[in-house]
């Protein structure tokens, strides 16, 4: 049974025309299915469905350990995003758990982001970026239902687009319940950078920059 409404595939079809870069979705499972991991895997086969420029490999997370390796990959279900073709770019933009409810949007906006190479930060944030010389790790805590969460995502992923220095990471809150407690996350979104600093909501661009900064005093 197909997850994507026809009403939705033919949407997709349009804004998919915009792609001008390969795409490739990199999705961790195993052989006995953690929860949601065949879900994932489905979501992503039916988006590559709706265009010649997007791509799914599917990869066994204990089998394939050296490429998961590869990839920082340390949970699943695991999503990674990289440009696809001949000149394959890791951007560091991963999922952790299904990117389905609200987050649905954040994989479509990261597919186009990819594929047509803009970001859309602006001229200070990317000055910024390029003038990084530590590394950040920044993990967005979600839920399936938050409606506030995928601007944090995205924005996340769209620094980590812009620098690689930068590694973004959305995490399924519910279906990471250690990761949760561990970084005391009550509510959603809540992005947390390098381990020891957070920030609580989909903040605008301006002050999660400020906030980088402060993280990297």
């Amino acid at each position: 049974m197909s997850l994507l409404r026809e009403k939705d595939r033919q949407h997709l079809i349009k804004e998919f025309a915009a792609l001008k870069n390969p795409v490739k979705l990199v999705i961790f499972t195993q052989e006995f299915e953690c929860d949601y991991c065949r879900e994932t895997r489905q979501i992503a086969e039916e988006v590559a469905e709706l265009s010649n420029l997007i791509t799914v490999e599917v990869h066994d997370f204990v089998a394939d350990k050296a490429l998961a390796d590869k990839y920082g990959v340390d949970k699943i279900p695991a999503t990674v995003l990289v440009r696809g073709g001949g000149e394959e770019k890791d951007y560091g933009i991963r999922y952790y758990g299904i990117p389905s409810g609200y987050e649905f949007t954040s994989l479509i906006h990261d597919i186009l982001m990819i594929g047509t190479g803009e970001t859309g930060l602006s001229a200070q944030t990317k000055a910024w970026v390029a003038e990084l010389k530590s590394p950040l790790h920044l993990q967005v805590f979600v839920t399936p239902t938050c409606p506030y969460c995928p601007p944090a995502v995205l924005l996340a992923h769209k620094l980590a687009m812009e620098s690689d220095l930068i590694r973004a990471d959305m995490v399924e809150a519910s279906e990471f319940p250690h990761l949760s407690m561990k970084y005391n996350v009550m509510g959603v979104p809540r992005t947390v950078i390098n381990e020891d600093w957070h920030v609580e909501g989909a903040v605008p661009e301006a002050m999660l920059i400020a906030q980088l900064q402060d993280a990297l005093k």
